[in-house]
């Protein structure tokens, strides 16, 4: 339950942050003071890929979907790390020796500005997904703290990311961003350490999610046969089947890598190995926060039902035992264990730490997608039809393009209610990852050695062949047939060009 003193938290640390990116902001007067000429040390490189990286899909997705699979969410987590170590190890130094500022501008100069337009319009369906799961993962919390129905607290999310992106934002970069780092990864750890203290062990946690499943209707609903369904489904890594684990961590892996965001991280270093350094911090760091917040998504299962499952309970004539709450749905399930089972004031610090993550991480992509949809679209339209001017200047442009980027990603959030939230970060960061990393790879290690048509037309089928995969539920990870689809139109043109 909302107390005022969770409110007192929440206000206060919303405020910090904003007064802290505010004042920390006012030095970078532009994009080139950012981007040009790097200055950060390990710490600082660790702070910004962090504070990217640790959306609402690495906590609140996280213990959603534990609460539904067990231990198997951990993959996200576990995904970013490795992605981290791949990027410090493979990439950080070529794309600093490139000399470009950009992945796509590294695309570019081997296989055409083509092919850097269509890799930024095939990017612009990726970003959309993550901004819808951003949605969906602050509906959770709105609902949790206001109980608003779904339609509505998509829409209040969507129209708060929009004020905060349409007003400035906030930049992940100083102190702000440090600030937000420390008190994420106080949340996240200080639920999974509350966990561990109600719960005793591990043992303890299984055999609360044994007695909920044990209760009418409940395993039926969730098309779980016997205790060792359960037993596999929670406590392993691989609960959800080795291929589709795997693929979804192949998936956060490469599109770490592939993502300009993360790579941005890199290129602000002083040094290549202060990037190195700093992208080897976070691979360790990263994997603690989602182990907590997997203990806290098993946690919830063991105390509570969803209310679907509620209705399937009464359904089969049974009873809600004491000691078992109700949450509207399973994303629900961190925001609901802040509020019920951590300290009010420690509580009201983690909900306003998450909240203002959360806007923050879906405010940036809104204003990436805006950016991507304004140059690499609509002046792209304007310049090829010039009898037909926009009288809209571009930054009236890029306000309308978010406004309607947003208004969509609440629908589509509304639309998919029952999806995972970190289902859509795997295909968000695939699609990404499909796109880009056989390009990417061979302009920096393989230069002059595929045709720019080939590569060009492996973007458009890889990204095709995903999305198909997904649709027709294909067996597996659609990753694996986005990027073998990728792999097999480009090596069948290879050629040295």
């Amino acid at each position: 339950m909302l107390t005022t003193v969770h409110i007192i938290g929440i206000i206060l640390t919303v405020g910090l942050l904003l007064a802290v990116s505010w004042l920390s902001g006012r030095k970078v007067k532009d994009a080139k003071t950012f981007t040009a000429g790097g200055t950060s040390g390990s710490w600082m490189v660790c702070g910004a890929l962090m504070g990217t990286l640790m959306g609402g899909q690495c906590t609140v997705g996280t213990a959603q979907l534990a609460f539904n699979f067990g231990l198997s969410a951990w993959w996200f987590t576990i995904g970013a790390a490795l992605g981290a170590v791949v990027l410090a190890i493979f990439y950080a130094a070529p794309i600093r020796r490139s000399g470009c500022s950009t992945l796509l501008e590294i695309v570019a100069r081997q296989y055409g500005h083509k092919a850097e337009t269509v890799g930024s319009l095939l990017f612009l369906i990726g970003i959309f997904i993550s901004i819808v799961a951003q949605v969906i993962t602050s509906s959770a919390m709105l609902g949790s703290l206001f109980h608003l129905p779904m339609l509505w607290a998509a829409l209040v999310g969507a129209v708060l990311i929009m004020l905060l992106v349409l007003f400035g934002g906030i930049k992940s970069a100083g102190a702000a961003g440090i600030i937000k780092l420390v008190l994420l990864y106080f949340s996240s750890l200080a639920a999974g350490i509350v966990v561990w203290r109600m719960a005793g062990s591990p043992a303890g946690v299984v055999g609360s999610i044994d007695s909920v499943y044990a209760l009418p209707g409940i395993a039926e609903e969730n098309g779980i046969a016997d205790i060792e369904s359960i037993h596999h489904r929670y406590g392993s890594l691989f609960g959800r089947g080795v291929l589709k684990n795997l693929g979804g961590c192949l998936s956060i892996v490469l599109g770490v890598v592939t993502t300009q965001t993360y790579a941005q991280s890199i290129w602000s270093a002083a040094t290549t190995p202060k990037a190195k350094r700093g992208a080897l911090y976070c691979a360790f760091l990263i994997p603690l926060i989602g182990g907590a917040c997997t203990l806290v998504g098993m946690y919830m299962r063991g105390h509570y039902v969803t209310a679907a499952e509620l209705t399937a309970l009464q359904a089969a004539g049974g009873s809600l035992p004491d000691g078992v709450g109700v949450i509207e749905n399973s994303a629900q399930a961190f925001p609901a264990f802040i509020l019920q089972h951590m300290p009010a004031w420690i509580g009201g610090i983690m909900l306003g730490t998450l909240l203002i993550n959360i806007l923050g991480c879906a405010s940036g992509l809104s204003l990436g997608a805006a950016t991507i949809l304004v140059r690499d679209v609509v002046q792209n339209i304007q310049s090829k039809y010039r009898n037909t001017p926009l009288r809209l200047s571009t930054l009236a442009q890029t306000r309308l393009s978010i406004v309607v980027i947003l208004l969509l990603a609440a629908g589509a959030a509304n639309l998919f209610q029952g999806a995972f939230i970190n289902d859509l970060g795997f295909l968000s960061l695939g699609l990404r990852a499909v796109a880009l990393v056989f390009p990417l790879s061979f302009a920096l290690w393989l230069p002059n050695r595929f045709r720019p048509r080939a590569v060009l037309l492996s973007m458009v089928i890889g990204t095709a062949a995903m999305l198909l995969a997904k649709f027709l539920s294909l067996p597996g990870d659609p990753v694996y047939y986005g990027l073998a689809a990728c792999a097999i139109v480009i090596f069948s043109d290879c050629s040295t060009v």
